[in-house]
């Protein structure tokens, strides 16, 4: 199987690496200062059980007969118009797209560009981080990549299923792939929500009065965004985002309050931004999400200033 992955950044590059270790053929399209990175020093993935080494192919540009199976994009949101731009030839010739971004708004844009028949739905779980050297750390044990047919498309080819299946990494076939986004969706809100309101860990949160009681009510929130839109999450999906949003001691940050930290740009708009505006049009109440979109929103606007 062929692939491409655009960006080689934390996600685009660990789970490019797991797939060149599976046996896969991988390039890379990724900005100039990235591919002369790659060039010296190849891509280095550091795991709590090694570390592995890969000489890649880095390119630049697509020529326009440029042919591969599968397209994984996992840029940041606000970098989704070039990246879409940067794919077309690969989608031009045939391959299908398996989008890893936050949320679900990045869907309505890829299918308008690509035919909704072309673009998978998908997501990840995992924490990695790129380090200054250009490796790319994985922080904690879970790594877990989910995939599959959105309803009404065509089944994706059982060449790509395998080839997917090979990593040596949790990866999931989902039957409903779609509720898998939502679920995520749900929980990613809550937790970028409360901890970059509050701009701290779960655990220091948790640990303050009332600190456990505004997680909760928090996601309870996005949660009923989720159930007005046809999605609401099962009791043990509930059950399991409360515990890791009220677990005691919990070092758990969301990476977009370590972007916050670095005063780099977020995904405000694509993640919360858009829960939020779904709440307005469902009629949910949502003040914690509000608080925490309006706060996110005045750091991005400092960034302009």
């Amino acid at each position: 199987m062929r692939i491409l992955v655009l960006g080689a950044g934390a996600t685009g590059g660990y789970f490019g690496a797991r797939l060149i270790e599976s046996g896969a053929k991988v390039d890379f399209l990724v900005r100039p200062a990235r591919a002369a990175q790659l060039a010296r020093s190849g891509l280095c993935l550091r795991t709590s059980s090694g570390d592995l080494q890969f000489g890649i192919k880095a390119l630049e540009q697509l020529p326009d007969s440029y042919a591969t199976d599968l397209v994984i994009l996992s840029c940041k949101s606000y970098d989704l118009e070039s990246a879409t731009r940067a794919i077309v030839p690969a989608m031009a010739n045939g391959a299908r797209l398996l989008p890893l971004l936050n949320g679900l708004r990045h869907l309505e844009s890829l299918d308008r560009e690509f035919g909704a028949d072309n673009v998978l739905g998908g997501l990840c779980h995992i924490s990695v981080n790129l380090e200054t050297d250009g490796s790319i750390r994985q922080i904690g044990g879970t790594s877990r990549l989910s995939f599959g047919a959105r309803p009404g498309q065509p089944e994706i080819p059982q060449r790509l299923v395998d080839g997917l299946l090979a990593m040596r990494v949790e990866t999931v076939h989902s039957a409903d792939i779609v509720a898998a986004m939502w679920n995520k969706f749900t929980l990613l809100s809550a937790l970028a929500g409360i901890t970059c309101l509050m701009r701290a860990s779960i655990g220091e949160i948790v640990a303050v009065a009332e600190g456990a009681d505004l997680a909760r009510w928090l996601y309870l929130e996005c949660a009923e965004v989720a159930r007005r839109s046809g999605f609401a999450p099962g009791d043990d999906e509930v059950a399991q985002a409360l515990r890791i949003l009220t677990s005691e001691h919990s070092p758990l940050k969301a990476s977009m309050l370590r972007d916050v930290e670095r005063g780099k740009r977020t995904e405000v708009e694509h993640v919360l931004g858009d829960m939020l505006a779904r709440s307005h049009t469902l009629g949910v109440d949502a003040p914690l999400l509000s608080a925490a979109c309006a706060h996110l929103r005045i750091h991005e606007a400092a960034l302009l200033r």
